[in-house]
């Protein structure tokens, strides 16, 4: 790892108006259901200044963990994080559960690795409605339907290859403009429980602005819309729940204490509550960092030092260096050291040059690899879904 660079991801990326509501029920029992589909929704102001109603749909065919919404805004912030970003981020499973703080970098996961194939599968098969999407390249509201991604990854769990995760282009073309995501910080965010986090994430996006308070949320919307708790909660017990979330966030300096923040009734009977900013807020947060290269590990692992790293780095661009390391990485796996004629650097090094000019393409062998895995990922998904 080069000098100066961060052991771990210190932003995660959210998209604003996914941050609006929660993504699924926050009760497991509810989200962990095959072929559940979760209504919800939010509310903004149209041109003319007048409330409407936004009115999303999830649909899970794999049902969704609450859990799984870190690995979705740690993976935006890894891939966003490239150069050259385009919607597809390729690195090996240990980068990624590293970066996202999961796994230490001397750790060599095992339930870890399985969890991420799970949520993998969860969310890529995820399709996300809704009637009033705010669309920040066009600035307007619009209806919108994507999924989140779509991903590849190799099935001999020992294998050190790429995992390519293809992000949807609908979905992430909202992310590129300044007013389609914002940063926070991830650290911080794995720390809270998930309704915390929920809630963190929605003031983030009020207080980006330096707002010192939030408009008067009503208690039923705060609770089951943004942090998911069930619609059939009584007043009481949802204000119990919600005032816990309010309290973790005062702990930790996002709201204030100095406030008094109670529910209060408003003239229509429901319960209202003001937030205050906190301290923490007004921390500076790096918009932008330098993080390793995903591909500096697979490269030690050819025999390429850091010094040959960062010179491959800066001559190719990711797709191209990603898709030749991969190619490398599996002849070595699959044939051993007797299918180079020199080494596996030398080899890598190669093929990038004549690829790079167009006159080399990959190999039959790789892309019958490539079928092959495909193939069984269908089998297993479908053995899976049939148990």
């Amino acid at each position: 790892m080069r000098k100066g660079q961060a052991k771990t991801l210190r932003s995660g990326i959210g998209q604003l108006s996914l941050v609006e509501h929660a993504l699924c029920p926050l009760d497991s029992r509810r989200s962990l259901v095959e072929n559940s589909v979760f209504e919800t929704g939010y509310y903004y102001s149209d041109n003319k200044r007048r409330r409407r109603r936004a009115n999303v749909r999830v649909f899970c065919p794999l049902g969704i963990s609450p859990q799984d919404e870190l690995y979705l805004w740690g993976m935006l912030a890894l891939t966003l994080a490239q150069n050259d970003s385009d919607g597809e981020f390729c690195a090996s499973r240990h980068f990624i559960l590293r970066q996202l703080g999961i796994v230490s970098s001397t750790s060599k996961g095992g339930r870890q690795f399985s969890d991420l194939i799970q949520v993998l599968e969860r969310l890529s098969c995820i399709q996300y409605q809704n009637d009033a999407f705010y669309d920040p390249v066009r600035a307007e509201q619009r209806r919108v339907s994507f999924g989140f991604f779509s991903y590849s990854m190799p099935l001999d769990e020992n294998s050190s290859r790429s995992w390519r995760i293809v992000w949807d282009p609908i979905f992430f073309e909202m992310l590129k403009p300044a007013g389609g995501m914002m940063r926070f910080s991830l650290p911080l965010y794995r720390n809270l429980d998930v309704p915390s986090r929920r809630l963190f994430l929605f003031l983030a996006k009020l207080f980006r602005y330096r707002f010192s308070k939030s408009h008067p949320l009503e208690l039923r919307h705060l609770g089951t819309e943004i942090l998911g708790y069930s619609s059939t909660l009584k007043n009481g017990d949802l204000k119990i729940r919600v005032q816990r979330a309010i309290r973790s966030l005062q702990s930790v300096g996002i709201l204030s204490d100095c406030h008094r923040q109670a529910f209060k009734k408003n003239r229509a009977g429901n319960f209202v509550v003001t937030l205050y900013r906190g301290e923490r807020f007004n921390e500076k947060n790096n918009m932008s960092e330098e993080l390793e290269s995903p591909f500096d590990e697979q490269l030690r692992i050819l025999g390429i030092d850091e010094r040959g790293a960062n010179r491959l780095a800066r001559r190719y661009p990711n797709r191209l260096l990603s898709e030749w390391i991969d190619i490398t990485l599996a002849a070595k796996e699959r044939f051993g050291m007797t299918f180079f004629k020199k080494c596996p650097e030398a080899y890598l090094q190669d093929n990038l040059k004549y690829a790079e000019k167009g006159v080399r393409t990959p190999p039959d062998w790789w892309m019958d690899i490539r079928k092959m895995e495909e193939t069984k990922l269908q089998k297993r998904a479908r053995v899976e879904r049939a148990n």
